[in-house]
C-alpha cells in the first residue's frame, strides 16, 4: 500500500509547465463528482467521496498541511454515517429528502464552524502541524460542519462550502498546489448551481408535504392550520 502511495505521488502529468501528481489529479476529479452527485441526490455521492478522501490524504500529508490531511480523515468517517443516513431517509419515489435548516439548526451550525475553528487552529499551531493554521483550521472545521449538514439533507450546507472555497482557493495556491486551487474555483461554481437545486427541490418536498398533510393548494384552510 506504502509504494502504491508513493508511485501516485511521485509520477503524474505536467499541464502548463506544472507537475500534477496522479494522486491529486484522481483526488480532485472525484472531489468534483462529489458535488455533482450530490446535487443530484444519490447515494453514490458518498463512495466516490471516500475514494477521494484516500487519495487526497496522501497529497496534503504530502504538502505537510496537517489539518486538510486529517480533515480527509474525518471526512471519511462523516462519508460512513452520511451514506447510512441517506440510505435511510431516502424516499421511493423522490429520492433523498431535503429542507431548510431549523433557526435552531442554523445557529448551531453557526456555533460548531467559529467555535471549532477558534480550537482546532490553536491546536494546529501549538502542535506546529501546519504552517497556516487558522485557515487550515477553517478549512477543516468548514467541512465536518458541510458533510454533517449534508448528512442531513439541509440546504444550509452549500453556504458553507461557499465559505470553505472562499479560504481554500488562496491556501492552495500559497501551497503550490494550483491545479487544486483551480478545481476548488470550479467546486465554487457547483455549489451555487447545487445551492439552487436544492432550495428548489426543497420547497417541493415542503410543498409535498404540506399537501399530503391536508393543506389545500388555493389557499384554504388546511386541517393543520389553527386560526
Amino acid at each position: 500500500m506504502r509504494a502504491i502511495a508513493e508511485w501516485l505521488l511521485s509520477n503524474g502529468v505536467v499541464v502548463l509547465g506544472q507537475s500534477i501528481s496522479w494522486a491529486e489529479l484522481v483526488g480532485q476529479i472525484c472531489a468534483l463528482a462529489v458535488v455533482f452527485l450530490a446535487r443530484r441526490r444519490t447515494l453514490a455521492t458518498w463512495p466516490v467521496q471516500i475514494l477521494a478522501t484516500l487519495l487526497l490524504f496522501a497529497v496534503y500529508a504530502a504538502a505537510e498541511l496537517g489539518g486538510m490531511a486529517f480533515r480527509q480523515v474525518v471526512i471519511m468517517l462523516i462519508s460512513v454515517y452520511g451514506w447510512v443516513a441517506w440510505y435511510r431517509h431516502r424516499d421511493a419515489v423522490h429520492g433523498v429528502i431535503v429542507r431548510r435548516g431549523t433557526t435552531g439548526e442554523r445557529w448551531s451550525l453557526l456555533a460548531a464552524l467559529l467555535l471549532g475553528s477558534t480550537v482546532f487552529g490553536a491546536l494546529l499551531r501549538v502542535l506546529d502541524a501546519s504552517w497556516a493554521p487558522w485557515p487550515d483550521a477553517w478549512i477543516f472545521v468548514g467541512t465536518v460542519v458541510a458533510f454533517w449538514a449534508q448528512g442531513r439533507g439541509l440546504l444550509e450546507f452549500w453556504l458553507i462550502w461557499l465559505a470553505v472555497d472562499a479560504v481554500s482557493v488562496p491556501l492552495q495556491l500559497a501551497s503550490g498546489l494550483w491545479f487544486s486551487a483551480a478545481i476548488y474555483l470550479v467546486f465554487a461554481a457547483l455549489v451555487l448551481h447545487g445551492w439552487f437545486s436544492w432550495r428548489r427541490t426543497a420547497r417541493r418536498h415542503r410543498d409535498r408535504s404540506e399537501t399530503e398533510h391536508g393543506a389545500l393548494p388555493a389557499g384554504g384552510v388546511g386541517r393543520h392550520e389553527v386560526g
